[in-house]
């Protein structure tokens, strides 16, 4: 390892040194405060970059071994659960939910099946019952959500709406029922730790010493550029607005479990502890980007096959589409769980899939590429797609030979 730049330490192969330059002019712009970033070509280690500050209060400087939470990068680690496990045989994507979960078929759920509801075309994106945060991260409250869950009604017409929220939920109660134990005690076991992923899923205190303060972006402050953003129109970020600020499926979408501190409250100990599979999992850069490295390279690496191929096949595929995704007001598809992007968002190539967190954050593969990336900031971004995301991405594709 060494020091890049003065700014950036770590590491970068030279034919990526493009990459290292983006990197750390985001930090020369005064855009990041501390950050992580780490991508695997053709199974290697090519960048493994860090900078900036941990923790403002303290100045603690970001490390390799910094933990951030990474919010809907996690539903991806979901995905990959719900892969996992479907090829173990606990369940089939085409199936009806309530073939495992009985109680899931009320209110006119009998027949959406697995696929649909984890590819956000059930329906469900939003739930009519007010939950909060910190009652989905009370043992206690367990029973009495799922209840919730299971008596919600889909909406009609069952057009594709992101499942911001209620995708974690129906997939931590699914799991348990179907595979007969939590999504996270599984991943870990069955990749994470054999992978030596620094990726958790419920976030022991043990690690707490890690974690890099979060630096989200002020409700007023993300009021403000959405006011604006709604008056200009023609983006995403206006139409996710628009929907909002009307109260419209957007606003119920992103707001139920609420949270009185909005995002930092995903980054207190509750919910860190608690294993939310849509939103809290903490991890490095490192981590993330090794979390998506079997994927990138056809399934096997180091002589083990971490996923089967027919499924990756899958998953290369768009399944679900749609032009403007009736939450996020974008064009965008799912595949077993993974986002499928936009040609040209993260990836050149349609094959690439993973998931985006809100704020910046991402894991991501592209198995064409074979490329694994992962990126990882406590500067919190207000846009559904971060710029500085979307720039490292360009950055890396520029030096794929």
């Amino acid at each position: 390892m060494r020091e890049i730049n003065g700014i950036v330490t770590g590491f970068c192969a030279p034919e990526f040194e493009r990459v290292a330059g983006q990197f750390t002019k985001h930090f020369e712009t005064g855009q990041e405060v501390g950050a992580g970033l780490c991508v695997y070509y053709q199974g290697d280690m090519v960048v493994d970059l860090w900078g900036g500050i941990a923790d403002p209060d303290t100045n603690k400087p970001w490390s390799a071994d910094t933990l951030s939470v990474v919010f809907s990068v996690t539903k991806g680690l979901t995905a990959t659960a719900l892969n996992l496990a479907a090829e173990r045989g606990h369940f089939d994507w085409d199936a009806p939910v309530a073939d495992y979960w009985p109680a899931f078929g009320q209110s006119g759920k009998q027949s959406i099946t697995v696929r649909q509801l984890f590819n956000h075309q059930a329906g469900l994106a939003a739930l009519s019952i007010p939950l909060t945060l910190a009652q989905y991260c009370d043992p206690t409250q367990r029973l009495y959500i799922r209840s919730v869950l299971e008596q919600q009604a889909p909406a009609e017409p069952r057009l594709q709406a992101y499942h911001a929220l209620s995708f974690g939920m129906y997939a931590d109660h699914f799991f348990e029922i179907a595979c007969g134990e939590s999504i996270g005690t599984f991943l870990h076991r069955e990749w994470l730790d054999p992978l030596q992923a620094d990726v958790y899923l419920g976030t022991p205190a043990g690690q707490d010493h890690r974690i890099a303060k979060l630096l989200p972006v002020g409700n007023a402050s993300r009021l403000g550029h959405m006011l604006w953003a709604a008056l200009r129109g023609g983006s995403t970020e206006a139409n996710v607005a628009r929907s909002i600020l009307r109260g419209g499926i957007a606003k119920q979408a992103l707001t139920n479990p609420s949270s009185p501190n909005a995002m930092a409250d995903y980054n207190a100990v509750p919910a860190r502890r608690c294993c939310l599979p849509w939103a809290s999992a903490t991890a490095t850069a490192r981590g993330l980007a090794r979390a998506y490295l079997p994927w990138s390279v056809g399934g096997d690496w180091q002589d083990r096959t971490w996923i089967n191929p027919a499924t990756l096949q899958q998953i290369k595929e768009r399944q679900s589409w749609s032009e403007q995704d009736s939450v996020l007001g974008k064009a965008l598809g799912w595949s077993q769980g993974f986002v499928k992007e936009e040609v040209g968002v993260f990836s050149p190539n349609p094959e690439s899939f993973g998931h985006p967190g809100i704020g910046g954050p991402l894991g991501w593969c592209d198995p064409k590429a074979q490329l694994a990336i992962g990126y990882t900031l406590n500067r919190s971004d207000w846009r559904v797609r971060s710029p500085r995301a979307l720039a490292l991405c360009a950055s890396i594709y520029q030096c794929v030979p």
